[in-house]
């Protein structure tokens, strides 16, 4: 058996036995804390971004 094959072979058995998987209501928790980060983010770099255009534009009408 070549090294490859024993690896791919190793790693599905120990993603089988070892790897404790979250429960579903765990990955929807996940989930829901991501999408409203996510969210979050998003509307704070909107805010800068906004606000960067207004400066700028009225220091840019100054001149």
């Amino acid at each position: 058996m070549n090294k490859v094959s024993l690896y791919i072979k190793e790693s599905y058995a120990e993603l089988m036995t070892k790897v404790s998987w979250p429960t579903w209501d765990e990955l929807t928790n996940s989930a829901i804390v991501v999408a409203i980060a996510a969210l979050i983010m998003a509307l704070l770099v909107f805010a800068m971004d906004k606000s960067a255009s207004i400066i700028l534009g009225t220091f840019y009408k100054a001149f």
